[in-house]
């Protein structure tokens, strides 16, 4: 099983990028999948994720500006990012198949690499 995300790059603020995460393997469409970011420094956070039901779920700081989304015909999970501000600089992260909270890192099974987001003011 593998999660490949890409997509990241360097953009202003109030821009938009799309981030892509291709899994292989299997298919996550009844184990969640989810979003999380990382800040030198800081620990992983959750960024918005995919329930066991297909519910979606957002972190508050980026609630009305990303939107997740996936297709399942491709096995591929994305993440529209909008408006950007400098504080989205991070390197994000998909994940899939968590074990009881999907805005836990430590539920989550399967990791992808990570992708650079960076934001200029």
């Amino acid at each position: 099983v593998q999660l490949q995300a890409s997509g990241g790059g360097l953009v202003q603020a109030g821009g938009s990028l799309s981030l892509s995460c291709r899994a292989s393997g299997r298919t996550f469409i009844n184990s969640g999948q989810g979003w999380f970011r990382q800040s030198p420094g800081k620990e992983r956070e959750f960024v918005a994720a995919f329930g066991w039901g297909g519910s979606t779920f957002y972190s508050n700081s980026v609630k009305g500006r990303f939107t997740i989304s996936r297709d399942n015909t491709k096995n591929t999970m994305y993440l529209q990012m909008n408006s950007l501000k400098t504080e989205d600089t991070a390197i994000y992260f998909c994940a899939a198949a968590y074990s009881r909270t999907y805005d836990r890192p430590t539920d989550y099974t399967y990791w992808g690499q990570g992708t650079q987001v960076t934001v200029s003011s």
